[in-house]
């Protein structure tokens, strides 16, 4: 609903936007003399750049539509082969110690723990399809044990803010978007969304944590906050010191190893459990076609709407105005072209998808701006889709303070995936 308000909003806005700019090229010198306001050709011409941008749109979508059919065919298969070969379980028994005592109203060895752990597992490793049914289910089991039956537990909000934090490992579908925007590197962004993602994750956990007094001082919360905290702070200072050219040289390397590292570790899986691979990998490859075909209409959808807003001149008069905001405190305005995706991830993730190839195909998948739009994507989830899906599928209508968390989460991500986006890819 709320992606059909913006959608509306963009072609309206747009509209009226450009009926204005006609209006003052005609009252032209009036406007200037009085207001001293410049209408020239280009505003008068408005209506005819909205038409081109139109089309335009929709050879972008078909364009990007066929490099993600097989960059997505390519990932989904080999996240099957580790899924199949138990990389979902591993991930579990590594991180059961740790949600043990995030959870502590849960019973001990409940079903649900088990829900809960293979819903975020697969978050993790970018297995959207498999984490969806595991979360609802896991919250199925959670309104079984919860008393009130109308309002959410301490349980559903911690695992729900969990969710919309956004913590993944491998960010498949970003990194195909990438490559379907003809990106140098694709796999250049993996590190910096690492970072960013994981910040975000805290910063939920901490705001939920001290609402409901969990004691993140306890031993075993301590040794993967701190432990994990310390390597992400080593990682930072690390690339702090290095000259901007390396920085980008070791973030390749290191992604692209790391990503690869993975890969085989999914196979040596998969080889251990005497599964067939290759059969894993098509089954796999085949639901990668039809997510990335079941993308293309949505994309098309919202190129076409943000076109519409960014041709009449409406997008530019909203990113000046923030611009101008921050330079009031003089600070660096570049970030200010990737925030439209900032915006809209915590309300739509197709919406944000969208603004994320529009950024990359308006100032270049390899620019700041398009390095900055794919870490705002990955940093963080779809804070009010999540809550509406999650809470809806078992009727909860008292959410408390479960948005609260989200949005922390969400502008603790947006943060740090500016200021890590200059460490990373700004000179």
């Amino acid at each position: 609903m709320v992606l059909n308000y913006i959608w509306i909003g963009f072609l309206i806005i747009g509209f009226i936007v450009a009926l204005l700019r006609i209006a003052g090229f005609y009252f032209r010198d009036f406007l200037l003399q009085h207001f001293n306001i410049v209408f020239d050709i280009a505003d008068r011409d408005v209506f005819q750049s909205i038409v081109n941008s139109m089309f335009q749109s929709t050879e972008t979508s078909v364009r990007i539509s066929i490099y993600l059919i097989g960059v997505m065919t390519l990932w989904l298969g080999i996240m099957k082969i580790g899924e199949k070969g138990g990389a979902v379980n591993t991930m579990a028994k590594l991180v059961n110690p740790f949600f043990n005592r995030l959870f502590p109203q849960l019973p001990e060895n409940h079903p649900v723990m088990g829900s809960i752990l293979m819903n975020l597992s697969a978050n993790m490793i970018g297995l959207d399809n498999a984490a969806t049914p595991l979360g609802l289910k896991a919250m199925k089991e959670l309104q079984e044990l919860n008393r009130d039956k109308e309002k959410a537990s301490d349980s559903m909000i911690m695992f729900i803010v969990l969710n919309t934090s956004g913590l993944t490992i491998i960010p498949v579908s970003i990194m195909a978007f990438r490559a379907a925007c003809h990106a140098q590197n694709p796999t250049d962004i993996f590190i910096p969304l690492l970072i960013a993602t994981y910040i975000s994750t805290l910063a939920g956990l901490i705001y939920i944590s001290i609402v409901q007094k969990i004691k993140l001082y306890h031993p075993v919360l301590l040794a993967y906050l701190v432990g994990t905290t310390v390597l992400i702070s080593g990682l930072i200072w690390y690339l702090h010191i290095l000259p901007q050219p390396k920085v980008a040289v070791f973030s390749s390397i290191a992604g692209n190893f790391l990503l690869f590292f993975i890969i085989i570790l999914f196979i040596y899986l998969g080889i251990r459990k005497k599964i067939n691979l290759y059969e894993q990998f098509i089954e796999g490859a085949r639901e990668g076609f039809e997510i990335a075909v079941k993308i293309i209409p949505y994309l098309v959808a919202m190129l076409f709407a943000v076109a519409v807003f960014r041709a009449s001149g409406a997008m530019d008069f909203l990113l000046k105005s923030i611009e101008h905001f921050f330079v009031l405190f003089n600070i660096n305005t570049d970030f200010v072209k990737a925030l439209p995706v900032a915006f809209m991830k915590p309300l739509s993730g197709s919406g944000a998808r969208g603004l994320m190839v529009e950024v990359m195909n308006t100032y270049g998948a390899d620019s700041f701006p398009g390095f900055l739009a794919c870490i705002f994507q990955g940093s963080t989830e779809t804070t009010f889709y999540t809550i509406a899906v999650y809470y809806g599928a078992v009727n909860i209508s008292k959410t408390r303070y479960t948005v609260v968390g989200g949005l922390i989460a969400d502008i603790a991500g947006i943060i740090a995936a500016i200021f890590i986006a200059y460490l990373f890819f700004k000179s």
